[in-house]
């Protein structure tokens, strides 16, 4: 398979690791991304930092809260200058509003009422006027006794990059002020899930492949090894320890207090965290790019 500029670029802006680096690590593993990143770790050539890939469109977060129930909507655009357009972000607004007395799909949501047609046809509307492609992208919806939301940076009021929801139980002032810190850490922190619990297995075994085999790795270099016991029964949980305490919310040090987990926080006040959601615009998105001269040149060719 060849390997281009661009495959070995976007590998170095996942990992952190160096340009030939990065193009050994897609040449030995045939270009495969995945494959690639893990081998970069396993030889301690890049970051242990989760896969967020690249995110290009723009749009706004909008995030509404009432009697238990959250909800988090995006609606992409294709300029950050319309995301920040007073038009754009009135109808970011009220969609979010219909989102919050509707289901649970983002499908429910586009057949909901808003002032007399759906919101599929408010969207295409607003296209229309505005002259620029939108999508109603995706909805998140969180319950609990008390949730609480957050943005990141707002826009205007409820609406941003970064849109958090957090689900607790407990008293409700206690729940809302500490629901208040954990979404910051959360927008912050970006963690995979709630607790271990709840962390998909996928994502646990492909770390515990990377750990052993970056473990063994170095044992075999150094000039004393160790006994494979002591590296299967002490050095790999204690790196599988770490990266679970580093990446589920219960399990990180909390930003406010760093010397105590979230957990741990959480429990001091008498509260329960139930469930978390962080959306942030264009997660998973990679807009197509063409240079200048190509775009002038597919417009002069009709």
């Amino acid at each position: 398979m060849t390997i281009t500029a661009q495959m070995v670029k976007e590998l170095r802006e996942i990992t952190g690791a160096g340009m030939m680096d990065a193009k050994k690590a897609l040449i030995e593993t045939e270009g495969a991304m995945e494959a690639a990143i893990d081998w970069l770790r396993t030889k301690g050539l890049a970051k242990a930092a989760k896969k967020a890939g690249r995110t290009a469109a723009e749009g706004l977060i909008g995030v509404a809260v009432s009697n238990g129930r959250g909800v988090a909507v995006e609606i992409n655009s294709e300029t950050d200058f319309v995301a920040k357009n007073a038009d754009f972000q009135s109808l970011v607004a009220e969609v979010t509003k219909v989102a919050l007395q509707t289901g649970d799909s983002i499908e429910v949501l586009k057949a909901a009422h808003l002032d007399g047609k759906t919101v599929d046809e408010v969207l295409t509307a607003a296209i229309a006027r505005i002259g620029e492609n939108m999508t109603l992208r995706r909805m998140h919806v969180l319950e609990g006794d008390t949730v609480v939301s957050y943005v990141h940076n707002a826009a205007a009021e409820g609406m941003g990059k970064i849109g958090v929801l957090v689900a607790l139980n407990g008293p409700a002032d206690k729940a809302q002020a500490l629901g208040k810190q954990i979404a910051m850490h959360i927008a912050a922190t970006n963690p995979l899930s709630l607790s271990e619990a709840t962390l998909d297995p996928v994502i646990v075994e492909r770390e515990l492949a990377v750990q052993t085999a970056k473990a063994l790795e170095e044992n075999a270099a150094s000039g004393k090894p160790k006994p494979e016991a002591v590296i299967h029964n002490n050095i790999i949980p204690g790196r599988m320890k770490k990266f679970l305490a580093e990446n589920t919310l219960l399990g990180q040090a909390f930003v406010i207090n760093p010397d105590q987990t979230v957990a741990a926080a959480a429990q001091e006040a008498g509260i329960e965290v139930t469930g978390f959601a962080r959306v942030m615009v264009g997660e998973g998105i990679e807009k197509e790019k063409e240079d200048f001269a190509a775009e002038v040149a597919k417009t002069l060719a009709g």
